[in-house]
């Protein structure tokens, strides 16, 4: 499967977004393709699902309760006034559930695991290690690709309750400051979340962990032009992804949450 081998120079946008639209789908079917044959390589998917997961884990979880305490505070300071101090905790429950979870899950993967997935790749391929795999008889996409879309589809929903966690945890630290106790906390949180507010947001992560290794995958597998072009497959990497992560959670939102 040949997907990284360098293509004619266009400056024609159109083509540009039709070769790379090309090229992410024909990844995405040589990686269900490997997936479906059965042939995984387990040990390199679990030191990947240690380096997307548990070494995101922290970042996740200190960006999403710094933003759980920031929307409180907004949140809190008008309904308070109001006199609907009992809606604080279902209001930032459904935020982050349905929208700043999954979204800082993806931002702060894409900018910590993204941009090294193209890297490593990308200097694989300028390093002509691809080439290596492909004289010994091992597919590129089986050996590298897969296992880093395994582990990102198995750790991001994991990721995603980690930030809802420390959202609503930073989140409650500042109600609290305000004179909104426990328990007027986590009955506003049942009264108005459900269930599926949470699965969503989970599905969520699901697409944006497809999203980001696929795009990261591409672009490394692309590069051309030595270490600048190691550079410039990275910072594509992390803007194309961030804007199709953006672009995504749009349809998302209105499939998943739009009727309820």
């Amino acid at each position: 499967m040949w997907l990284d081998e360098e293509s004619p120079r266009r400056s024609h946008p159109l083509y540009a977004t039709l070769e790379f639209v090309g090229a992410l789908g024909v990844l995405l079917v040589a990686s269900l393709r490997g997936v479906l044959g059965g042939r995984i390589e387990g040990r390199e998917t679990v030191h990947q699902m240690a380096f997307i997961g548990a070494a995101s884990a922290p970042i996740v979880a200190l960006t999403s309760a710094f933003t759980g305490a920031v929307v409180t505070l907004y949140s809190a300071s008008l309904l308070v006034d109001a006199g609907g101090s009992g809606f604080v905790g279902g209001a930032l429950a459904l935020a982050m559930t349905r929208e700043l979870a999954p979204i800082l899950t993806g931002i702060m993967v894409t900018a910590r695991c993204g941009s090294a997935i193209a890297a490593q790749l990308g200097t694989m391929k300028i390093t002509e290690q691809i080439d290596a795999l492909r004289a010994l008889a091992v597919s590129p996409v089986q050996y590298l690709v897969i296992p880093r879309v395994l582990a990102a589809l198995i750790m991001f929903p994991m990721l995603g309750m980690i930030a809802n966690f420390a959202g609503l945890v930073g989140g409650f630290v500042i109600a609290n400051a305000f004179g909104i106790g426990a328990n007027s906390f986590l009955q506003s949180i049942r009264l108005l979340t459900e269930p599926f507010d949470v699965i969503g947001g989970l599905i969520k992560t699901l697409v944006f962990a497809l999203i980001i290794t696929l795009v990261s995958a591409q672009q490394g597998l692309s590069t051309r032009g030595g270490a600048a072009g190691v550079g410039h497959a990275t910072t594509r990497a992390v803007v194309i992804s961030m804007v199709l992560i953006f672009a995504a959670n749009y349809f998302l939102a209105d499939l998943l949450f739009a009727e309820r």
